[in-house]
């Protein structure tokens, strides 16, 4: 008698050679939730995004109008232009569903749907893969760039060394 199958662990990311492509290729970014408060993760993964160069939409409806990061905010994802070819969720879990679902309606050049550390959804993740869009969820763009392409040295993060100073 054979046992049952153990359960797959969810994937919250693609392999590192896939995830190192996705971020060379990102171009314009929607950074749903963003904050104007510089201390706040959403603000300066935005400002990070866009000192690499990648063109940051900030989304916030009680920001809309403002400028934030030299870009005018948006008050929904159907309102950032067409050419947004990647949205960074900075959003509760619970909320996610429906910012997808408006994405993948309104953005035709939406490539990926990055949901920051904290943050699944695996309706959106069904979505997604029927769509053909990347997937990636429970991680931060700032980080993965940082780490994949030797950034993350300050911190003490992914140095490659191990260390114990006593």
């Amino acid at each position: 008698m054979s046992s049952p199958p153990e359960p797959q662990p969810t994937v919250d990311a693609p392999d590192d050679a896939t995830l190192r492509d996705i971020l060379k290729s990102m171009r314009r970014v929607a950074v749903v939730g963003v904050s104007a408060n510089p201390v706040r993760p959403s603000y300066f993964v935005a400002r990070y995004l866009g000192l690499r160069g990648i063109r940051v939409v900030p989304v916030n409806p009680g920001l809309a109008g403002q400028t934030l990061l030299g870009e005018e905010v948006r008050a929904t994802v159907a309102d950032c232009p067409p050419e947004v070819d990647t949205i960074d969720v900075f959003r509760r879990s619970d909320h996610v569903l429906p910012i997808v679902s408006e994405a993948l309606e309104h953005l035709p050049n939406l490539r990926t749907v990055w949901l920051q550390i904290g943050v699944t959804s695996d309706e959106a993740r069904a979505l997604c893969a029927a769509r053909g869009v990347n997937f990636i969820q429970n991680r931060c763009p700032k980080i993965e760039y940082q780490r994949l392409f030797g950034e993350l040295r300050m911190g003490g993060f992914n140095t490659g060394v191990i260390s114990s100073k006593l």
